[in-house]
């Protein structure tokens, strides 16, 4: 955008600030302000294919996801919106929809009101919401838009489409300095100035700073990390976080992981994304999984009970503990819909399934209920510790039956009483 508030400031990372203290609404799910980190995700389909966005729309918030976000390229897709916003409402599916516009964001959103208002928050890029001097008007258009339907802006800059007038400039003048530094370096403050720079027009034009949400993604781990503490350090709007193009596979989540993780350690970020690339007939979902997985094993929130289990040894030739740990587990997710509803807080249990003596007792007692299997040359029995201490010992043939019938009972007893006393109150 034109002008630049932010000459002043040299090119460095600064401190690492706390999460954002902005709450912003979306649709009802709040970012930042204290709330806890969102998760959210983004469709793969043809918007203007009613049928299969709301399907898939409809997975990735069952899965978990607090936030959708899906395209809205041309004028078929911004036809589609509001009939599958209604789908999903009839679904009883009232997951927030957000509008990934790029070129003619101001041109879809201004003939196709009835999309701007099903939509809660619009994502622009300041890299290609226009160029020379369309870019200001055009920005303004959409921002303009949201103030008017009461929604949400993320400013979503990418080093993939960064606005060049203003990359050319900083290099030219990091270019003439006495001590040049990496175009690397620049390139990362030329994103930070960019969403800095455009936030502050969305404001001048009169959009709340709480309908603002900053992001500045890259697709390097180092640089991922480098680039968000520069911009957390520099304001206090609510930031996205997400490793953009991460990959397929182990790769993606290794890399959104291990980038994600160092920042949210830091406190920066108030949603997220997992950027995977999904195998060819892939599950979507993946990415929603992998996110609260993050979330979950870094302790800022809760979604699902932890199984917790040995990765076996030579000391565990049985495959005993390696099969009721995948029962378990899978048990747990094909009945947490239904345990969400009917056991608040279930999603904090933690459960233990060991394998051999060296470890099994401990890790069983440090969960709320555990199992120790016999390993190699081991007395065939298995104690089985609840809250701490030893309840029971199982041996047979059925103790994976048992175990699990154990576990089902536990949650009743403990989480059934957590929704009697919130219906009592």
């Amino acid at each position: 955008m034109n002008g630049d508030p932010m000459h002043a400031h040299a090119i460095h990372a600064g401190p690492s600030p706390r999460r954002s203290t902005v709450a912003v609404d979306v649709g009802g799910v709040t970012v930042g302000g204290g709330a806890p980190v969102v998760v959210q995700s983004m469709t793969n389909t043809d918007t203007a294919d009613v049928e299969r966005t709301v399907a898939q729309v409809a997975a990735l918030a069952r899965a978990g996801s607090e936030i959708v976000r899906i395209t809205v390229d041309r004028d078929e897709a911004a036809a589609a919106v509001p009939h599958i916003r209604e789908r999903l409402d009839r679904m009883g599916v009232t997951v927030p929809l957000v509008g990934d516009f790029h070129f003619i964001g101001h041109k879809l959103l201004a003939d196709h009101p009835a999309c701007a208002e099903a939509l809660e928050k619009y994502r622009i890029n300041p890299g290609n919401v226009g160029f020379r001097e369309k870019r200001d008007r055009q920005f303004a258009a959409i921002v303009e838009t949201a103030i008017s339907h009461g929604k949400t802006v993320r400013i979503g800059v990418n080093w993939g489409s960064l606005d060049q007038a203003l990359l050319t400039r900083l290099m030219d003048e990091n270019a003439a300095s006495a001590a040049p530094l990496t175009a690397a370096a620049v390139t990362r403050e030329a994103m930070v100035r960019s969403a800095l720079i455009s936030a502050e027009q969305a404001e001048e034009i009169g959009l709340a700073r709480n309908r603002i949400i900053l992001s500045a993604k890259v697709s390097q781990v180092q640089e991922l990390i480098a680039v968000y503490r520069m911009l957390a350090a520099r304001t206090d709007h609510a930031l996205h976080l997400g490793l953009t193009e991460a990959g397929m596979g182990s790769k993606g989540i290794v890399a959104s992981s291990a980038a994600m993780g160092i920042l949210l350690q830091d406190g920066i970020g108030d949603t997220i994304r997992v950027s995977l690339t999904p195998e060819p007939g892939g599950d979507r979902t993946l990415e929603v999984k992998v996110a609260q997985e993050l979330l979950q094993t870094m302790g800022f929130r809760a979604f699902v009970p932890v199984v917790a289990a040995c990765p076996g040894c030579g000391r565990t030739t049985s495959t005993l503990f390696q099969e009721l740990a995948k029962e378990i587990q899978d048990n747990i997710a094909e009945r947490m819909p239904v345990w969400r509803e009917t056991y608040p807080g279930v999603e904090a249990l933690q459960v233990a399934v060991m394998g051999c003596i060296v470890n099994g007792p401990g890790e069983s007692k440090h969960a709320d209920i555990g199992i120790s299997l016999p390993g190699t040359g081991e007395t065939p029995a298995a104690p089985v510790f609840i809250d701490g201490r030893k309840a029971m010992t199982l041996r047979g043939t059925t103790i994976a039956a048992e175990f699990k019938q154990i576990v089902e009972d536990y949650i009743e007893k403990r989480f059934g009483r957590a929704r009697s006393d919130i219906e009592a109150a």
